[in-house]
Order: structure tokens, then C-alpha cells, then sequence
């Protein structure tokens, strides 16, 4: 069959593009044809559709109009026009697409769940009623779930809702991430869905130091002296990653004491070396890296951006030498990732094929679906509350557990190893490509 994976973006480092990849990798094996359609492309081929752009501009005006207060549109009339009128220009350009590359079935990722853009979603549905195409979503998660979009400033908009996110077509299929979303689209729309958990090509991923990326730490003003804390997400506020520096400020406090002792590595600590917060994903949140930023210089905590140096894979810009985000992980001694909400999480998968040590909050996801595979972890705990700036913060007490299980990981060598290892073969057995295959051939069958 003809397949057409949808989203806003594709080719870059987010969750959702990395996790296309892998389905269009997997439904390849199969023998299947797969195409991407997407707003903007990264640095794969696809069909694009401006209006789909993530960070399209009307867009941006619609959204806050929509969800937060009327500033753009004079009224609910003109912003309904502005929806439905970009609406019909990407059912156009869809429907074109999809006859030209005579696609048999359609993969919205988050298209019709997330509330994002309402006139893809209305464009999109169109598209498909043009075509006949079948449909098999992807959700990541729902409109509903989100604070952003729970109280639309319009009861229209709230009709756009309950129509196109998800359309009650009975012939679609829907699959999501986790049990939790399972039981959410089960119990708002009685709809039933397969439970396709993120996954990584355990068996041909072998991330390591060579000639290419030995020179990125140098090339980002990182000193071979210096701890990395690897944080690889994108900067949204709910990647939690104020935990992140309260860790590596409680660890900065022993840093003296360590001087002279070696790492896991061999590599000894000096009086020079530091403890660095290394940020390679996308700044999407610009309000949310400003607090950060204040937090860290509070704190005493050095706080590396280095996504300018970051692509989807290796690649030459302007004549600018670019690493992939795996280049980054090579250079990790520890793997922050301490979310307080995702609907999986491919950066924890990441990080078991890396074999680096991970800081881990127990979201509620990795309780539901993650915890009963039992990895190894640097333990966040899963209590947390929010500070006056609106940022999260867990117990003394649990920041100092985590403190000394991080300790360990970085001297005790042999400790660390078994452990990682062990991980990787868990991730292996149970969250690989394979497993993924065997999952979509049943979907797609």
C-alpha cells in the first residue's frame, strides 16, 4: 500500500518526527510505500503544505484568539472566516497530494487530537472526504488533556472540537502512545484504539565517539575536564527542566570534594572542571528558558544552548559543520530527563541506547507503561509542586537520594556498566523495531 504519514513538521528532533520515522521505517520493512506530508520538511523529503507550518503565523493569531482572548479578529465571525478560509486552502493542496501520489492510506500524527491547528484539522478531514482515503490516526495526545485548549473563548470553537478532533468517522482507526491515552479517547468518545508505545532501532543504533563528532565538545566550549548533564529535549515547560538544575546544584556543592577522584571514564576531577547543563533541543518556550536561565545563575549552575549545533543528522549549513542529536548523546556522562508530563518518551528510550545514566521523574505515563519494565534510573520520585515562578520542585529529601544515585553512576564504573547494560537489553526485548513491525503489521494488515 500507499502510505502518507501527516504532521505539522517532519524531519527534525521532536518526539513526533522522530516517532515517524520509525513507522515509516517499520511499515517500509513490510513492504509498503511511505510518504511524509508536513508543513515544513527538515531534512527529509516530503510534500509541504505552508499552512501547515508548525509556527504558522495566522495560526498563532487563531490560537490565541481561539483559546486565550480576542486580539486579532474583531469578532467570532471574522476568526471562523480566517479559519475555514486557510481550511480550504490546505484541503486543496492535501487533496492534490494525495491523488497525485495515489495514496491508499492517510496517518494523521496529532493532526486531529492535539487542537493545534483547527484549520488543519477541518482541511484535512475534507481532503480525505474528497478522496476516499482511509485513515489510521496517530494520536500523541488530546485537546482535552491540554490547559491551553480546555476552555475555547467561543462555543464555535468548541463545536470545531467536538467535530474534527478526532471525526466520528466509524471506519477510522485510531492508535495512541499509552494506556492513559487509551482510556481517555475510550471514555470521551467510546472510540477503541491500539496502544503503539515509542521505540527505538535498538539493533543498528550504535552511537560512539569517531571522527566526526570527537570535536563537539570543543566546538560548543566544553572542556574534557567538565561533567555533561545532557537535557535533549525540546524547552517546553513541561520537560521539567528546573529539576534538572536544582540536581546538578546539589551535586555542585560536593563538586570540591571530589577534586582529584576518578570517573567512571578514567578521567580525573580537576579544580577546573564544572558540572555544565548541556540543552540540545529547541527552544520552544522562550518565557519558560528565561526562568531557567535565572534559576541557573541563581544557583551557580552552568547552563549550556547548543541546539545551534544540533540537526536531525549530520549535515554541513552555510558551511557550518552540524552534529546529530546523537553525536550529543556521545559526549553525555549523564542524561537529564526529568518531564513532569509526556505521552511516552523517546528521549528515555534514547538514553537506554546511549547506555548513559538517566535522571528520571516518574511522569505518569512511565508509572502506566515504563516502570513495569524495571530499569535502572536516577529516581525524581513522583511528587512534586510548583515554587513562585510557576516552576516544578520536588523534596530535599528525594533531591538528595538522587544526588548520591548520581554519585555512583559517575565513580563506580563497573556498577554503572551492568547496569546500562541491563537496560539496553530490556529496551531491546520489549521497545525495539521489531516489537513496533509487529504492532502495525496487525494495524495496517
Amino acid at each position: 500500500m500507499r502510505i502518507l504519514l501527516t504532521h505539522y513538521r517532519v524531519g527534525e528532533t521532536d518526539g513526533v518526527s522522530l516517532e515517524m520515522d520509525k513507522w515509516k521505517w517499520a511499515l517500509e520493512q513490510q513492504g509498503h510505500e511511505v510518504f511524509y506530508l508536513a508543513g515544513n520538511a527538515g531534512n527529509v523529503s516530503a510534500s509541504c503544505v505552508e499552512a501547515l507550518r508548525y509556527e504558522d503565523e495566522l495560526n498563532a493569531k487563531v490560537t490565541h484568539d481561539a483559546f486565550i482572548e480576542p486580539k486579532f479578529f474583531a469578532s467570532s465571525d471574522d476568526l471562523l472566516t480566517a479559519i475555514h478560509t486557510q481550511a480550504d486552502d490546505i484541503e486543496h493542496a492535501v487533496t492534490a497530494i494525495i491523488r497525485d501520489l495515489e495514496i491508499d492510506i492517510i496517518v494523521p500524527n496529532n493532526i486531529f487530537a492535539v487542537g493545534h491547528s483547527l484549520a488543519a484539522a477541518i482541511g484535512l478531514e475534507k481532503a480525505i472526504r474528497n478522496t476516499h482515503v482511509k485513515v489510521v490516526n496517530h494520536h500523541h495526545d488530546f485537546h482535552w488533556e491540554r490547559e491551553k485548549f480546555a476552555k475555547p473563548v467561543y462555543q464555535e470553537i468548541q463545536d470545531i472540537l467536538d467535530e474534527y478532533f478526532p471525526p466520528r468517522r466509524d471506519a477510522d482507526q485510531h492508535c495512541v502512545i499509552n494506556q492513559i491515552a487509551f482510556e481517555s479517547l475510550k471514555n470521551k468518545t467510546g472510540k477503541h484504539a491500539t496502544v503503539v508505545p515509542n521505540v527505538f532501532d535498538f539493533d543498528n543504533s550504535h552511537w560512539c565517539l569517531d571522527d566526526y563528532n570527537r570535536d563537539l565538545k570543543q566546538k560548543v566550549g566544553l572542556t574534557d575536564n567538565d561533567i555533561v548533564f545532557l537535557q535533549a529535549t525540546r524547552i517546553v515547560a513541561r520537560k521539567g527542566i528546573e529539576l534538572a538544575i536544582d540536581l546538578i546544584a546539589k551535586l555542585n556543592q560536593q563538586l570540591p570534594n571530589w577534586v582529584g577522584q576518578a570517573l567512571y571514564n578514567g578521567k580525573t576531577i580537576t579544580k577546573e572542571s564544572q558540572i555544565v547543563l548541556v540543552l540540545a533541543g529547541m527552544n520552544e518556550e522562550q518565557e519558560y528558558f528565561d526562568k531557567l536561565k535565572q534559576k541557573a545563575d541563581q544557583n551557580n549552575v552552568q547552563m549550556l544552548f547548543i541546539n545551534d549545533y544540533i540537526e536531525h543528522s549530520r549535515c554541513e549549513i552555510n558551511g557550518e559543520k552540524c552534529y546529530s542529536l546523537w553525536d550529543a548523546y556521545v559526549h553525555a556522562d549523564i542524561v537529564t530527563y526529568p518531564s513532569w508530563l509526556e505521552g511516552w518518551g523517546n528521549q528515555f528510550l534514547e538514553g537506554l541506547v546511549a547506555k548513559v545514566p538517566q535522571v528520571v521523574y516518574r511522569y505518569p505515563v512511565y508509572e502506566t507503561d515504563i516502570a513495569q519494565f524495571n530499569f535502572n534510573i536516577i529516581d525524581l520520585g513522583e511528587n512534586h509542586s510548583w515554587d513562585s515562578q510557576g516552576l516544578a520542585t520536588i523534596s530535599d529529601e528525594q533531591l538528595s537520594l538522587a544526588a548520591e544515585q548520581t554519585k555512583q553512576y559517575l565513580f563506580d564504573a563497573e556498577y554503572r556498566q551492568k547496569a546500562m547494560n541491563d537496560n539496553f537489553v530490556i529496551g531491546q526485548t520489549h521497545l525495539s523495531y521489531r516489537a513496533l513491525g509487529e504492532i502495525l503489521s496487525k494495524v495496517f494488515n
